[in-house]
């Protein structure tokens, strides 16, 4: 009987084995010509293998089954290297299709047609084997996109929950292409957006061998040092398309105006509520927090929750409590009882923007977004307590210096052009927009300081709860009329009369000597004062005091320019025109000026500024610009340097006088062979008269003239 039993079981045994082991890809593959005699038939015993094989495995390709140290569960059928990969897929799910019946009602012999692996029967039916190469060829495998080797073809297989359409009583499901992420197991539809999906991974360094490691193995970061603050940074730092948590070096002396502007205010009250709406890697609100202990109680917030946790390991880097809904996080505490020293406590939040602000109040916002601000500016304004202040930072930088107009005019609701001054216009822009945002709740503000640089510009504004505030920031809100010929400017006269010739308003006569129209109206702009002396004063001294030598250049002229003086009013006066004007006439021009620029200081600086280098007449050797600076200044003008451009002179004089000075005090370019002392020591009898005969003529010209 036991012999029995074991001559019963061996038939199954080795059927078992056949079913377990799959035959080879040269068993599976029959002759390619069609026309040949056909294989034998399979027989029944062998004929279920490929099917319980691929029920096994059902998204799996077999090239890439040979591979064991790949992750075999992350990859789909329509990834392949080669085409000839396809096509024994296609072999591969020939028994399935023969098992299931899935072939139309024709008696079709399975042995010379193949379906597409890729494609549903109804879109693509079984086929001889050369259409079947051109089929995949030219809808599957000339469109995919390739990474490291591999080949993620478009699939057109019910992959993706597609939404059936009801028509009558039947209901259709409209089976759309895609495709496959060989890193990330995501279906994209569009081929444009399968490649940016791969190259985020790239960039994030997520690639294939990285990825499917889950997080055993973390990305290398590095730590940078800035004001005595350490920042754990991502790789790719600098550049925002390719990391989520965005360091900029160049912002450096963003990051220390906006410290002194803090510093200054925790001066007046304390504790501040200070919030960074946008915070990346931290490194903004944990100056705060380390430099100025318990006179601020900092919030940094940011959506991103990679971002957030970056944060909080920066906190812990620099021994700051990081506080999460009222309660110190665990890890904080842990670092607190190797007996390291706690600097304050930080709350990190994961939270929108204008959720944030709308939901709590606070003495300090800066917002520092990744382009424009004006989305932001409405919830901003909306709790910020009375006297607090408000910082913007914008780098939209090509829409506000007019490289994109039509941005500007979205964004801004402004119409702008490319101007001389385009950096204080930039400036005005989006103060013009804070103030409007303002003015919508209710209160007005009080701009103490505007700076606009290579790449970015900071606006840093005082708020002034009540509708009378508001109402006297609209009103200095206005238009300004700019001659394209010589860049004359003037803003708009208040009123609501309709002007009849707006061209009388501007000093020149280009409109009179040039035909067609010469201006253009530009605007709504900020008209008032963009500095406040005092307010800068402070910061000065704030810089002094935590020891940040690199932006006191800046804060200096700024407060130079706040009060239109000259940075060394009185260097050159002596030495000026020694034969034609004595020492009691010199004198006399000194104290009439400090008397000028005494009455004048508490009034406000005049608008937009000169290029000495725009302006100089051809064929002529222009000064100095600080004797130039003091040329101006004996003349009875307000002037002064401007840090929107290094070549600027900000002046009230008009583009008339400023032109008259300019070619007075130029002297002639000699090409001939004269010694350079000759040409130093020309006469001024010569420029002199040069001035008397065409001051009137000449310099009408030249201010109509593109120099």
């Amino acid at each position: 009987m036991e012999n029995m039993a074991e001559e019963e079981l061996l038939p199954l045994q080795e059927a078992a084995a056949q079913v377990r082991t799959p035959a080879p890809d040269s068993a599976r593959v029959p002759a390619p010509a069609p026309d040949s005699a056909p294989a034998s038939a399979p027989t029944p015993a062998s004929a279920p293998a490929p099917a319980l094989a691929l029920a096994q495995a059902p998204a799996l390709s077999p090239s890439l089954a040979s591979a064991p140290e790949e992750d075999e569960s992350k990859r789909h059928i329509s990834i392949q290297r080669q085409l000839g990969d396809l096509e024994k897929l296609a072999f591969v799910t020939e028994g399935d299709f023969d098992s299931a019946n899935s072939l139309n009602s024709d008696n079709l012999d399975t042995g010379n047609k193949q379906v597409c692996p890729l494609c549903p029967k109804e879109k693509f039916r079984a086929c001889n084997s050369h259409k079947l190469r051109r089929h995949l060829q030219n809808l599957h495998w000339k469109v995919s996109v390739e990474f490291e080797g591999y080949r993620m073809c478009i699939c057109h297989l019910p992959c993706r929950p597609v939404k059936p359409n009801i028509i009558g009583e039947q209901i259709f499901s409209k089976m759309g292409a895609h495709y496959h992420c060989i890193i990330c197991s995501a279906t994209i539809t569009r081929r444009t957006d399968m490649l940016g999906h791969v190259r985020r991974h790239v960039n994030k360094g997520e690639t294939k061998s990285r990825y499917i490691a889950a997080s055993t193995a973390k990305p290398c970061t590095e730590i940078l040092k800035e004001t005595d603050t350490d920042v754990q940074v991502c790789p790719n730092y600098s550049i925002p398309q390719k990391t989520d948590s965005y360091f900029n070096p160049k912002m450096k002396l963003n990051r220390q105006l906006i410290f002194c502007t803090l510093a200054a205010l925790a001066k007046e009250r304390k504790p501040l509520e200070c919030l960074d709406a946008f915070g990346a890697t931290g490194i903004m609100g944990l100056q705060w927090a380390k430099h100025l202990g318990n006179a601020v109680k900092v919030t940094i917030n940011d959506l991103n929750e990679n971002s957030v946790t970056l944060i909080q390991e920066n906190c812990h880097l620099n021994k700051l409590k990081v506080v999460v809904d009222s309660k110190e996080k665990k890890e904080g505490d842990d670092i607190l009882e190797e007996g390291e020293e706690n600097l304050g406590n930080i709350k990190v939040t994961k939270m929108d923007a204008n959720v944030l602000m709308h939901l709590r109040s606070f003495d300090f916002i800066h917002l520092d977004p990744f382009g424009t601000s004006v989305n932001y500016l409405d919830s901003a304004f909306r709790n910020i307590r009375n006297l607090g202040i408000v910082s913007v930072t914008s780098t939209d930088i090509s829409s506000l210096y007019a490289k994109a107009q039509h941005v500007a005019r979205r964004h801004y609701g402004c119409n702008i052009v490319r101007t001389e001054y385009y950096k204080e216009l930039a400036a005005r822009i989006v103060v013009a927009a804070v103030a409007r945002a303002a003015a919508r709740c209710n209160k007005g503000i009080e701009v103490l300081f505007a700076v606009a640089l290579e790449h970015f510009v900071l606006v840093v504004v005082r708020v002034l709860r009540g509708p009378t505030s508001a109402d006297e920031t609209a009103k200095k809100i206005q238009y300004l009329i700019h001659c394209q010929w010589c860049e004359e400017r003037i803003f708009q006269k208040d009123g609501n009369m309709v002007e009849e010739n707006p061209y009388r308003q501007l000093p020149c006569n280009c409109h009179g000597s040039m035909p067609g129209k010469t201006a253009i109206e530009l605007g709504p702009l900020w008209s008032s004062s963009l500095f406040n002396t005092g307010f800068l004063k402070r910061m000065l001294f704030e810089s002094l005091h935590h020891g940040l030598d690199e932006i006191q250049t800046l804060i200096k002229t700024l407060i130079f320019e706040s009060e239109c003086t000259p940075q060394s009013q009185f260097s050159v006066h002596a030495s000026s025109n020694p034969n034609k004007q004595g020492k009691r006439r010199s004198n006399e021009i000194i104290t009439n000026l400090a008397k000028k620029q005494k009455t004048d200081v508490s009034t406000e600086h005049p608008p937009f500024y000169y290029n000495i280098h725009r302006h100089s007449i051809k064929g002529m050797n222009m000064p100095k610009l600080k004797k130039f600076l003091c040329y101006l200044s004996q003349a009875g003008f307000r002037v002064s340097r401007t840090h929107f451009d290094p070549m600027g002179v900000r002046t009230d004089a008009p583009l008339m006088q400023f032109k008259s000075i300019l070619l007075k005090y130029s002297t002639p370019t000699y090409t001939g062979g004269q010694s350079e002392g000759n040409v130093q020591s020309a006469s001024e009898d010569t420029v002199a008269d040069r001035v008397e005969m065409s001051v009137n003529d000449k310099a009408e010209a030249s201010g109509c003239r593109r120099w």
